[in-house]
């Protein structure tokens, strides 16, 4: 049986966004909300809210319990310096936590992720079930003999 551990984050990611969309659905406002401090514009991409969930359901089996601090870090990026005066080097600018809050709540209603008082969120029986079914969805659909022996 194959868990997440054995394919490609990507292809994991990407089949779990195709899995998740109609579950999901994304507010109107996220439509014309940047991901954080360090964005231009918000995602032109047209699943960004399955694609983020994936990928946050697959962050919070692998570092889970984890929170919307620590997440909203991982999501985050560098905000260029100024150059007004001197040139300044980049900050540490942190991602959007309404987004990651909003996609785990909508995880929560969909029993894939449950609250850890005081700990941050974690994935449950049917979260990982649900992971590790694709998971071996995704394996047997990618034509990489070095991972023939995971299946």
């Amino acid at each position: 049986m194959a868990t997440m551990y054995d394919v490609p984050a990507e292809a994991l990611i990407e089949a779990l966004a195709d899995d998740l969309e109609d579950d999901l659905e994304q507010p109107e406002w996220a439509a014309f909300a940047k991901n954080g401090v360090n964005r231009d514009l918000p995602p032109e991409q047209e699943n960004f809210w399955a694609v983020r969930a994936a990928s946050l359901l697959r962050k919070i089996a692998d570092n889970g319990p984890i929170g919307v601090e620590r997440l909203a870090t991982e999501y985050g990026g560098a905000k260029r310096g100024s150059n007004r005066y001197q040139v300044a080097p980049d900050k540490r600018a942190d991602g959007s936590r309404n987004v990651i809050r909003t996609i785990l709540q909508q995880l929560e209603e969909l029993d894939l992720v449950e609250t850890a008082e005081g700990e941050g969120r974690r994935i449950t029986a049917e979260g990982r079930s649900r992971l590790d079914e694709t998971a071996g969805e995704v394996l047997s659909e990618l034509d990489r003999p070095e991972l023939e022996r995971y299946a």
